[in-house]
């Protein structure tokens, strides 16, 4: 290809104009990285090394890098992360200069025994196997508003394959596999999810706070509000509040005196 002479110059000059500014940009790049450099804390960076990295939010925050900043800056517990849990946190408290005592580990329950048996279905759902978006769309399949409406979406929020459906239209819990991070629980659009320990043997299977003969209309086994169990308890330990009895757990000494006497077989000891 023959350029003409009066073009080289122009062709000069282009590129070097474009290597100067090349040069120029890069320059300002390296000072602003020096400029607007932000300093980290090597203890934030300890602790976020010593976090199993799930990035699950159970701790409450962000993910492991914001819980880890969080820990070290703002005063959270050096237990906040329910994955690694007493393991990661002496490991952390070692770090902090903090002890940590090992507390018993708490594993999600389901507060609904009505399912595809004891709870009258409206209609079949053929739609998003998803929770919040049946509810949205159609308001509940359940006979009662308040139970488990069995699509899964806790399942689906559990980053460790550590729950699946039952036979039954409910969750069931893999212990070996939970990490207690609570995703499913905050999934769970009924709140029928919560956190229980082992050593909680007594616990209401109902979250209905409707009257008990609407109650007894849809589902055979729901909370009715009798009140049986309150009058029952000899610690004290249950009260019924809106036509729902619950349990303190604090109170609570397992005798199953409340279990024995629900007529509607709502409460559970186990």
């Amino acid at each position: 290809m023959i350029v003409a002479a009066d073009v080289m110059p122009v062709i000069i000059n282009t590129v070097s104009v474009l290597v100067g500014l090349c040069i120029a940009v890069g320059a300002m790049l390296v000072i602003a990285s020096k400029v607007f450099k932000v300093e980290t804390n090597p203890l934030v960076d300890e602790v976020a090394s010593l976090l199993p990295g799930a990035n699950c939010g159970g701790c409450g925050f962000a993910g492991c890098a914001a819980c880890a900043e969080a820990i070290v800056l703002q005063g959270a517990p050096i237990n906040s992360c329910p994955v690694g849990g007493y393991d990661v946190a002496k490991l952390i408290g070692a770090v902090m200069g903090q002890e940590v005592t090992e507390s018993e580990k708490a594993f999600p329950f389901v507060r609904c025994q009505g399912g595809n048996v004891n709870c009258t279905t409206l209609y079949d759902y053929h739609g998003v196997e998803n929770c919040k978006t049946a509810l949205m769309l159609c308001d509940s399949r359940k006979g009662c508003t308040y139970g488990c409406l069995g699509l899964g979406t806790c399942v689906k929020a559990c980053q460790f394959d550590a729950l699946s459906m039952g036979e039954n239209g409910f969750p069931v819990v893999n212990k070996a596999l939970c990490t207690s991070c609570g995703n499913c629980i905050a999934s769970c659009p009924n709140g029928v999810l919560t956190f229980a320990r082992d050593s909680e043997k007594v616990h209401v299977l109902c979250r209905s706070h409707d009257k008990g003969k609407d109650v007894k209309a849809v589902c055979e086994v729901g909370c009715i509000g009798c009140k049986k169990c309150e009058k029952e308890c000899p610690a004290g330990a249950i009260k019924v509040t809106e036509f729902l009895a619950e349990i303190d757990q604090e109170k609570c000494t397992g005798c199953g005196a409340c279990a024995g006497v629900c007529p509607q077989k709502a409460i559970e000891l186990r």
